[in-house]
């Protein structure tokens, strides 16, 4: 018994080899074949195909002939005509209203400075000592005046010092000779004295005068 279950052991593996060989030539056989029937469609791709390398490209266009005429300027289309009677725009002024005036401040009562004192005495003008009529005489009638027959008023004034004296003599009316009004100033400097007028406080100060002499002629 031990014998024969040797011999068919060995009977089984020698099988399995068998068919392990058959499945190894089978499998080979179907591979080979698809091979075979690709290789068979490049070969009818490639050949349907036919490359000539040796084929020289075809050549360019000729270029366009040249022509000695220029070309026509382009078509400017004419500018829109202007119009100067287009309305004149509408200037809207707007007028802003001045800043409002501030108040003005309130007004302040400024009391009014004390009056002066009274004098102490009465201003005073001078005062003409002795008799005016007697400074002009019809003895100072001038010489040439009284040839030639000459008249009339001389109207004078005179500045008087703090002595008394007179300081300036101007006429203020002319008698129409100049002969006659020279000799009344000269005699109102030589004779005519005043009181010298005096101020508020007592003191002697300025004065003036003003009077007139009539020149007549002296009937015989």
């Amino acid at each position: 018994m031990a014998y024969a279950d040797q011999q068919m052991s060995g009977n089984k593996i020698t099988a399995l080899i068998i068919v392990a060989l058959l499945h190894v030539v089978v499998g080979y056989a179907l591979v080979t074949g698809l091979a075979y029937s690709a290789f068979k469609k490049i070969k009818e791709v490639t050949t349907a195909v036919k490359i000539d390398p040796d084929k020289p490209p075809p050549p360019p266009p000729p270029p366009p002939p040249k022509t000695d005429t220029p070309p026509p300027p382009p078509i400017v289309a004419p500018p829109p005509p202007i119009s100067f009677n287009a309305p004149a725009p509408a200037i809207q002024t707007v007028t802003t209203p001045p800043p409002p005036t501030p108040a003005p401040p309130p007004a302040v009562a400024v009391p009014a400075p004390p009056a002066p004192p009274p004098p102490r005495f009465t201003p005073k003008g001078a005062a003409p000592k002795g008799r005016p009529g007697e400074w002009a005489s019809d003895n100072d009638y001038p010489t040439r005046a009284l040839q030639l027959g000459q008249e009339g008023v001389t109207g004078f004034h005179l500045s008087v010092g703090t002595d008394g004296k007179v300081t300036n003599c101007e006429i203020t009316k002319s008698s129409g000779s100049a002969e006659l009004d020279k000799t009344t100033c000269d005699l109102m400097r030589r004779r005519a004295r005043f009181t010298p007028a005096s101020d508020g406080d007592g003191n002697p100060t300025t004065g003036s005068y003003t009077s007139s002499v009539r020149w007549q002629i002296p009937k015989d």
